[in-house]
């Protein structure tokens, strides 16, 4: 999208959002939350001075700059002096264009030198990430263009209401219904995108796992297994196949609820298709066994060959503006530019060269973000939080409000006094989406620019122009430049060779090209010889598959979207620039042996189940018109008229054995605390099940009641399933 002026409001900001309809994701399709997004930019519902916490009043003042980032400065600096360089936290954001977030990570580890850095983003995809990883070898949101789903034959869409969540991303199931293919939702409500599916599952909230391995139970019965894929391309199947067997369809329809008849038609539809997909979100991830839980739904995918070959695979539905590249360059616990990995000396050595120190200086990995949140207050005793609100959006919130409160130090970056920002001692007004330059990585791996359109109010700053304050205050007057395209190219340099390698991406190519996918590695003298020894296809000329290749296409196979740089193999590969990868895995899977690795896993209860204390299940999501904390949509009358508050989502059974009505307050009550709002009565919900919505503080907080039960391999709480108890309620 763009900007243009129009006539001012009787606000400072005349603009308005116009869609670019030759952009090939979404085609200039907008949600209401990205049309109305220029409300934000107002100085009326916006931050435009700094705020420092006066020790006379106890409350937020304004304050100059300097002050400010002096406050900080010293606030991080005493707190590393006193408890050591691990008792200061930073906390980052899945929004953070990918400058920000390399530029954190950096700080956080060359600056203040603390382990202790993790981002928002550990609650929304970790979970599939660390099922990438550990099945092909590389995390990537999609492995193929988004345009893609809407050429396959069959998708099942796991936990996902993409018509609320990604409403322009929804055209590509209409348009994969009206070239004659197939939907498959699974989900336990019947959302707006349940009700466009040709078949929709309702299992109960935690058992989606059971539910893959029953399906991959039907395909191994029916004789559906692509065995010469099986052999040729994947390792690790007896033991999934044995694990999947123990889950015959009469004990999965125990399970789950869903009946042996849907399980059985689910299979025929996806494997009936020439080429299906698998895309999962929130739904299966946001569970203390989401890693597991999509590893099985990559294992159906990897069986019946629907993997590895285009318009066929898993992929994962990123969550926030910078889902993809938050995740990629720096802001994780365990994580060095370029998605390596910080414990790998070979990744360190290069990272640390770049960034001009040695790699012994680097410190190791640090907790996970809810483990770094429960540890305020006690071994953290400073954080700098940017671009997050936890006090909304972390799971058993309450008990997260009471750590930010015991800090010794708080500072916040942000667009608004969010309700975590209002904890602080200090508070920086930072630029926003339209005010500063930057490049985001999309849910297909194509990173995009995103260029400055309007100047940011006086007062306001760019998050690294902050970064840069605040480093030169703490002795490092050089490292972090305030201009994003010198953090870029420094980004560039550390990421070259990593998994996620941009070393061929610059500002001119993105703009050009529309964006260009990772990897694309900078092409040396010694990278194209050995291209040359390389078959067009991507393998080498004795036919032999090419050692680490992931991301070979001919031309044939070149991206349906148009935009240029699409494709690594064939046309475009001798000379000039790396052309981007928009489809991986198609020669060989990013693992040390090119197989792509199936899981054993069989399924294990939530880490709560009902009893006779709490008997129904609580699960969470969001709504079309707020987005994640409700921070910044919060702040928008239209959003807020469309949708004004939480409310309780339970089936009329439920409703009548509670005595509970239409629109009347009704506590939702866990062991961690106590949520109250609206009851919505719908049959639209299982009737063991009741939904809220996450984006609101005060009484109606989803996440007080939330589990923060931890995955044991990504560390992604369990917000989608938790028991619960219901009350009526005076409010």
């Amino acid at each position: 999208m763009a900007l243009r002026p129009v006539a001012p409001d009787g606000g400072p900001v005349g603009v308005e959002v116009v869609e670019r309809t030759a952009f090939p994701v979404n085609r200039g399709a907008l949600c209401g939350k990205g049309r109305t997004a220029p409300a934000v930019l107002s100085s009326r519902v916006r931050l435009t001075e700094p705020l420092v916490r006066r020790p006379d009043s106890g409350r937020l003042e304004p304050a100059t700059w300097e002050e400010a980032l002096d406050r900080i400065a010293e606030g991080l600096a005493a707190t590393g002096r006193a408890y050591g360089r691990d008792a200061v936290g930073v906390f980052g954001g899945g929004g953070l264009t990918n400058e920000k977030a390399y530029a954190l990570g950096k700080f956080a580890r060359v600056v203040l030198g603390t382990s202790q850095i993790d981002y928002n983003g550990r609650f929304c995809m970790s979970s599939a990430a660390a099922a990438h990883q550990r099945a092909f070898g590389l995390d990537r949101g999609l492995p193929f263009p988004l345009a893609d789903v809407a050429r396959t034959g069959c998708v099942v869409l796991v936990g996902s209401n993409l018509a609320e969540t990604m409403p322009p991303a929804l055209r590509h199931l209409t348009e994969l219904k009206e070239a004659g293919g197939r939907l498959i939702v699974v989900d336990p409500r019947r959302t707006r995108t349940a009700e466009q599916a040709d078949l929709h599952l309702a299992p109960r909230p935690g058992t989606d796992l059971a539910l893959a391995l029953g399906l991959l139970h039907l395909v191994v019965a029916e004789g559906r297994v692509d065995e010469e894929f099986v052999e040729r391309r994947t390792s690790g199947w007896p033991e999934a196949r044995a694990a999947a067997m123990a889950h015959w369809p009469e004990l999965v329809e125990r399970i789950t609820g869903v009946p042996v008849p849907e399980l059985r038609k689910a299979v025929t539809m996806f494997c009936g298709a020439e080429n299906s997909m698998v895309l999962t979100a929130r739904g299966p991830e946001q569970q203390s066994k989401g890693t597991d839980t999509v590893g099985a739904w990559i294992n159906l995918c990897l069986a019946t060959g629907r993997a590895g070959r285009p318009l066929s695979g898993y992929g994962c539905l990123t969550g926030q503006g910078n889902g993809q590249g938050g995740r990629e360059h720096g802001q994780k616990a365990d994580q060095l530019p370029g998605y390596r990995k910080l414990d790998d000396s070979a990744a360190r050595a290069h990272v640390a060269a770049v960034w001009g120190v040695e790699p012994d200086a680097l410190p190791g990995p640090g907790r996970s973000a809810y483990e770094l949140l429960d540890a305020l207050g006690r071994d953290v005793r400073a954080l700098l939080l940017m671009g997050s609100n936890p006090l909304v959006s972390a799971p058993r919130a309450a008990h997260v409000e009471s750590r930010l409160r015991s800090l010794d130090f708080l500072a916040v970056a942000d667009v608004v006094l969010s309700e975590t920002a209002a904890l602080a001692d200090v508070v920086l007004p930072v630029a926003q989406w339209a005010e500063e330059t930057g490049t985001m990585t999309n849910l297909e791996g194509r990173v995009v620019l995103r260029r400055a359109a309007l100047t940011p109010p006086p007062g306001v700053r760019t998050d690294l122009q902050v970064l840069g304050g605040l480093a030169a205050r703490l002795g490092w007057e050089k490292g972090f430049p305030a201009d994003a395209e010198e953090v870029f190219e420094e980004l560039r340099r550390a990421s070259a060779g990593g998994p996620a390698d941009y070393s061929g991406i610059t500002y001119r190519r993105i703009a050009e090209e529309d964006g260009v996918f990772w990897p694309c590695p900078e092409r040396t003298e010694r990278t194209e010889r050995m291209e040359g020894a390389m078959g067009a296809e991507g393998t080498e000329a004795d036919g032999s598959e090419g050692a680490g290749r992931a991301d070979s296409v001919d031309a044939e196979r070149a991206d349906p979207d148009g935009a240029k740089g699409t494709g690594s193999g064939g046309a475009g590969r001798a000379g000039g620039p790396h052309p981007g990868t928009p489809r991986l895995f198609l020669d060989r899977f990013a693992t040390d042996d090119g197989r792509a690795r199936f899981a054993p896993v069989g399924h294990r209860p939530a880490a709560e189940e009902p009893d006779a204390e709490y008997p129904v299940l609580l699960t969470t999501g969001r709504v079309l018109a707020q987005y994640q904390s409700g921070a910044q949509t919060r702040r928008v009358a239209e959003l807020n008229e469309a949708a004004p508050g939480p409310y309780v989502q339970l089936h009329p059974r439920l409703a009548e054995r509670l005595g509970a009505v239409e629109g009347a307050p009704i506590a939702v009550v866990s062991r961690r605390g106590r949520a109250v709002a609206p009851a919505r009565i719908s049959r639209d919900i299982r009737p063991d099940t009741v939904f809220m919505p996450f984006h609101w503080a005060g009484p109606g907080r989803a996440n007080t009641v939330t589990n923060p039960a931890l995955d044991p391999v990504s560390r992604m709480p369990e917000f989608k399933v938790c028991a619960v108890r219901l009350e009526l309620s005076e409010g």
